[in-house]
């Protein structure tokens, strides 16, 4: 009875207990129908406003689809329309371009007729004269007093002072002693174009040993000369030019000691000899000799085509004097890339052996024998050249090796300039004085009192005469 009463007691509790979790499930029921019911009504309302949306943007993509479809016409049509216009205008370029082309074809052939015109105008074979400026050391030595002077008005000429009168030579072009190595390059610049455009070239360095040759060649490094200077000028053509024409360029060292030929790119200075081409043109060639082709200026520059390898021997007016005349030969080979023409230039650059009398270098046995087959060749040089002015018919390019290598660059249509070097000391007035009368025998006249009609002297080889001509054993 306890049991059934406590059981009672529970069910009726639990009663009261699931009335109330019944209220609460209504109560929590209700609140979610109404959310739900509230959910449902915002999305009845968000429906209700989608179809008009809907529409619009089914408006949109058939109107958005049309315009893709309208657009690839259109773009085809202006991408047509635009070939069309391109072409057009390449057309008109080219010949635009064709036009242009030939007046600057027509330019630079007129450039090259005037630039030639120009240089036959100074002359195809031209002296230069340069002054060689006293240096300190020799200011405190005897018989160091200056006896040339140029004249500031008038740059072919200078004066040299020779017992007690002035004697007065005209050249081509006078230099005096404070010229720059740019000074003296710009008057042989001209014929660097002159070897592009396919001319043979030749220029010298002729004078006595010390006066300056190898200086006003070679240079320094800080100050270079002709050769290192025309060397720049020749690439800078080139590459203006590279859109026109390609070139070629070889060059090979040489010198002639006693009349012998020898390779100074080659490390045992090789003897060679000069022939006549096989190849049936009747052109001279050296078989042996060792030609480098350059691509740049750069590339030249690694070229050992110093003169490292050239005989030098000690005289009384030298220490270092050279015994041979060193060649320095540049061959361009250009090719026209529209009409493919062809042209072919050289540019020697000669650094001559010094020349002075026998009893003043103290030369003897060897030495002696050396002194005279460099005279011998700078007559033979000094007779060719006169002979090209003058215009003979007979050249006598064969009297020495020094001509006769260079034949083909100092015959009809080449160009030549001689640089001749003079010192300014009266010490070296005798030396002044025949490489003067030497530059004259290839230029113009002195003027003065000497018969410029006598004879050439020629070398005198009498064993009892220490002297080189005939003039100089009258002195």
């Amino acid at each position: 009875s306890t049991l059934r009463e406590e059981l009672l007691k529970e069910i009726g509790h639990l009663e009261e207990r699931k009335e109330e979790a019944v209220k609460a499930a209504a109560n929590c029921s209700a609140e979610h129908f109404q959310n739900l019911f509230l959910f449902l009504e915002g999305l009845q309302k968000r429906l209700t406003a989608l179809p008009p949306t809907l529409r619009s943007m089914k408006t949109d993509y058939a109107s958005l689809r049309s315009q893709v479809r309208n657009f690839s016409d259109f773009y085809g049509a202006a991408i047509n329309d635009a070939k069309r216009q391109i072409s057009a205008a390449i057309n008109e370029m080219s010949e635009a371009n064709k036009d242009l082309l030939e007046k600057y074809r027509k330019e630079v052939a007129l450039r090259r007729k005037y630039h030639e015109q120009l240089v036959e105008l100074k002359g195809n074979i031209r002296v230069l004269c340069r002054v060689k400026p006293v240096l300190k050391e020799d200011q405190h030595e005897e018989g160091q007093s200056v006896v040339v002077t140029t004249d500031p008005n008038n740059e072919s000429s200078l004066s040299v002072m020779s017992k007690g009168k002035d004697r007065i030579f005209e050249l081509d072009k006078v230099f005096h002693p404070q010229a720059t190595q740019e000074e003296v390059f710009q008057e042989i610049e001209p014929l660097v174009t002159s070897c592009i455009d396919g001319y043979h070239v030749c220029i010298f360095a002729y004078g006595q040993t010390g006066s300056g040759k190898t200086y006003t060649m070679e240079g320094s490094v800080e100050n270079p000369g002709i050769n290192q200077r025309a060397l720049k000028q020749l690439f800078n053509v080139i590459e203006e030019r590279k859109d026109m024409w390609t070139y070629t360029v070889t060059v090979s060292s040489v010198e002639i000691y006693n009349e012998v030929l020898r390779d100074l790119l080659s490390k045992d200075g090789e003897k060679l000899d000069i022939k006549i081409n096989p190849d049936g043109t009747g052109q001279l060639h050296v078989p042996g000799l060792r030609v480098i082709e350059v691509k740049s200026f750069q590339h030249i520059k690694k070229v050992d085509i110093s003169r490292r390898n050239r005989i030098t021997f000690g005289t009384q007016m030298n220490q270092h004097s050279s015994r041979s005349h060193a060649l320095l030969c540049i061959t361009v080979e250009g090719t026209d890339l529209a009409s493919g023409s062809k042209t072919t230039g050289k540019l020697n650059l000669v650094d001559l052996a010094g020349s002075e009398r026998v009893w003043k270098s103290g030369a003897e046995g060897e030495r002696l024998k050396e002194a005279q087959n460099i005279n011998r060749s700078l007559l033979s040089l000094g007779d060719v050249i006169q002979a090209l002015r003058a215009r003979q018919t007979h050249i006598p390019f064969r009297n020495s090796r020094l001509t006769y290598l260079l034949q083909d660059s100092l015959g009809k249509g080449s160009k030549t300039v001689m640089v001749v070097q003079v010192s300014a000391l009266e010490s070296n007035v005798g030396e002044t004085l025949c490489s003067l009368k030497f530059a004259q025998r290839v230029c113009k006249v002195e003027l003065g009192p000497e018969d410029m009609n006598a004879p050439i002297p020629k070398v005198c080889v009498a064993p009892q005469c220490h002297s080189l001509t005939e003039v100089r054993c009258v002195e």
